[in-house]
């Protein structure tokens, strides 16, 4: 009976949710009523938290207070039903043993492993890429693995994606828009602007109209920004991204035919016993000639030598440049959703500072281009780092001797990630376990620093435990090896098994800022978690800056922000202006067509480049959807670990849509900027983010 109830219910919700239309979600409602106000607030609620009256007050601490009228009794009918979440649990053969529990605790954490992904596009469904420049196939037609059909491909060509309003069929292909020739040809999603429909020709334009495209828009840019200071469109051309790795050196690393300087640490390890067992045969030769003895001593001086500057290569030396890190905005690095279509829209919201998604060395070095596609730069950012992880020191030289010789990169710092929590990065010695090897540690700091020139910071967490930080001890040991070249050391307030839950512990980075000695010479220190607001910024960093006159504390006035910028990308605007800022639904949606926009520039307009824009949107969104506007708050400033209520409404369709949790209303958000998804689609979390 209960089913069948169910059922009934569903079956009404989605009658209701086919009134609505895609198109009207985008429009606020100019009388303020939507189809989420029928539904009554909820008169169980207290303080317009949205939970009832039985709930006790330690729960109620920890909820965002919502104004009541935004509070409802049950789910809004504007959202996608919720599937029923199956209680029944697997019997452990155990027999409740605690390791079974504590490894049921742990599997609830990091990652989404198991999520679904997109299906790989067949290569038969692909156009050969010389038969869309108009010349012959090298393979030859049977031989070649891509399609050479164009009237097939024309004839199995899916529609264009026109997003909500048509605004992607106005703007039609990014490359077309930019450099007057796309690469994709007939398998553009936008390519109806540059498709022969009866030939399948891939036009060109000529140089003359990719000028005067490029001239209409900065005017129309120009035109933006002065009526629209704040919430600025996309630029309208750009150069080429930087930090873009040659062929030749990419051949080189997956061949491990580099001409490293540095050697690696099982190397030194051979090289070091070699020498033992020459010295073992030295002394059974005591009657050999003393002469061929000390040709022996002066070679295996010759060799201890160059393995005890194996990390720290001898390179020419570059002039180093500097970073003022102070009254900065910086946007900490962060995996997956710190690509670089994201950093672009923080750049419009105000950030000084941006850096590149954590890269693995060893991956690096192996050639990999997926993890040095994350090292690559937008011309929009002007002091851009790079963060680094590796558990060994010839690891970190190795990749400074890339990142120097290689031409064209522009660095301005490098970041050493020693804050990482996941098992996998420090199940390698990388990351947070780094901490725990000081040897290694400062190995890494010298092969850096005697490479590159361009400051080094080193990112760190409190410590391994919260209940013994030890980041106090570090920081001075650290800047007791006299090592030149670091350009600040940057405090996660919250210890490796934390990882992000709990609130950051600013007394104890404020106590790591004062723990340098006055004997050498003293490195600045960087803030970092739960900044949420221009208060937060104010209260956490501005009062600990130089508290009572102290002259040892080190603490820079710096805003840096993780998962304040991913559910607050305005924040920066905010901390600047000294301003809570109560954005629409419909400029946070420019937001985001803007971020599909750069997506499609970055990633490709092919259907494979429509669907990594899809993918990082779907994962920017499962973060977006935390915050609650500043007009239905009761009390100013939403917290970083404060929970909203289960079920509310915005003020209009689309911030009731934008609200929602569930992932399905994600999708249709992405559906609206890219499209209908095919009927199998689904989307999982890379990150389960449950920490608040």
């Amino acid at each position: 009976r209960q089913l069948t109830k169910r059922r009934e219910e569903r079956t009404q919700e989605q009658s209701i949710l086919r009134t609505i239309s895609l198109l009207s979600l985008s429009q606020p409602n100019m009388s303020g009523e939507t189809l989420a106000s029928t539904i009554k607030p909820s008169s169980e609620t207290t303080s317009g938290t949205g939970r009832n009256n039985g709930n006790s007050n330690k729960a109620d601490d920890f909820a965002v207070k919502v104004k009541p009228e935004f509070v409802l009794t049950e789910r809004s009918p504007v959202l996608t039903p919720e599937k029923p979440i199956n209680t029944v649990t697997p019997v452990s053969s155990d027999n409740g043993n605690s390791n079974d529990r504590r490894n049921n605790k742990k599997s609830r954490r990091g990652q989404n492993k198991k999520r679904p992904r997109d299906a790989k596009i067949a290569q038969a469904d692909k156009v050969c890429l010389a038969i869309v420049r108009g010349e012959e196939c090298p393979f030859g037609a049977d031989k070649c693995k891509y399609n050479h059909d164009l009237k097939e491909i024309l004839d199995n060509r899916p529609e264009d994606i026109h997003g909500i309003d048509g605004y992607l069929k106005e703007e039609g292909c990014p490359a077309w828009r930019l450099r007057g020739y796309c690469d994709f040809g007939v398998m553009c999603r936008l390519g109806s602007c540059h498709i022969n429909m009866s030939t399948g020709q891939n036009l060109r334009k000529t140089s003359d109209e990719c000028k005067s495209d490029a001239s209409k828009d900065d005017d129309n840019n120009t035109e933006t920004e002065a009526s629209q200071p704040k919430v600025q469109l996309a630029i309208g051309h750009q150069n080429d991204i930087k930090n873009v790795i040659s062929r030749d050196t990419m051949v080189k690393l997956r061949k491990s035919t580099y001409p490293f300087v540095c050697k690696r640490h099982f190397e030194v390890a051979k090289e070091k016993q070699r020498q033992k067992e020459d010295a073992k045969v030295k002394e059974m030769n005591e009657e050999a000639p003393k002469a061929v003895d000390a040709d022996r001593e002066h070679l295996t001086a010759t060799e201890a030598k160059s393995v005890g500057d194996a990390t720290t290569p001898a390179l020419p030396l570059k002039e180093r440049k500097l970073i003022d890190f102070r009254n900065k905005v910086y946007i900490a690095p962060l995996t997956t959703v710190g690509n670089l279509p994201f950093r672009r829209i923080m750049k419009q919201f105000g950030a000084d500072i941006t850096c590149g998604e954590m890269a693995l060395a060893d991956q690096l070095l192996q050639g990999k281009a997926s993890e040095w596609a994350l090292l690559k730069r937008h011309p929009s950012e002007d002091v851009f780092g790079v963060q680094i992880a590796a558990g060994h020191a010839d690891q970190y030289t190795r990749i400074a001797e890339v990142l120097t010789n290689e031409e064209g990169f522009e660095i301005d710092f490098v970041d050493m990630n020693l804050g990482c929590p996941i098992d996998l990065v420090c199940e390698k010695g990388a990351g947070a376990s780094l901490m725990l090897r000081e040897k290694k540690l400062r190995g890494s700091v010298e092969g850096l620093t005697k490479v590159l020139n361009c400051p080094v910071t080193i990112k760190m967490r409190t410590g391994w435990d919260e209940k013994k930080n030890f980041a106090h001890n570090l920081v001075p040991s650290i800047q007791k090896w006299g090592i030149e070249g670091i350009g600040a050391f940057m405090i996660h307030g919250r210890s490796r098994l934390q990882r992000y839950s709990r609130l950051a512990d600013w007394d104890y980075i404020a106590q790591v800022a004062s723990s340098q000695s006055s004997d050498y010479p003293k490195i600045p220190v960087i803030g970092n978690g739960d900044i949420f607001s221009y208060n937060d910024y104010e209260e956490t960093i501005l009062k600990r800056v130089g508290e009572g006159g102290d002259t040892d504390n080190m603490l820079l006035p710096t805003a840096m922000l993780g998962r304040g910028a991913l559910i607050k990308p305005w924040l920066p605007t905010e901390i600047k202006e000294r301003r809570h800022w109560d954005i629409s639904a419909t400029e946070r949606l420019d937001m985001l067509k803007d971020f599909v926009r750069y997506g499609l520039e970055h990633y490709g307009s092919d259907q494979q480049g429509v669907n990594n824009t899809r993918r990082f949107l779907l994962e920017w969104l499962s973060f977006l959807h935390r915050y609650v506007p500043v007009g239905m708050l009761e009390v100013l400033p939403q917290q970083m670990n404060h929970r909203p209520p289960q079920n509310m409404c915005g003020r209009n369709d689309l911030e009731t849509l934008m609200l929602s949790k569930n992932c399905a209303d994600w999708i249709k958000i992405s559906e609206m900027l890219l499209g209908p998804v095919p009927e199998d689609f689904q989307f999982v979390p890379k990150h389960k983010a449950n920490s608040y």
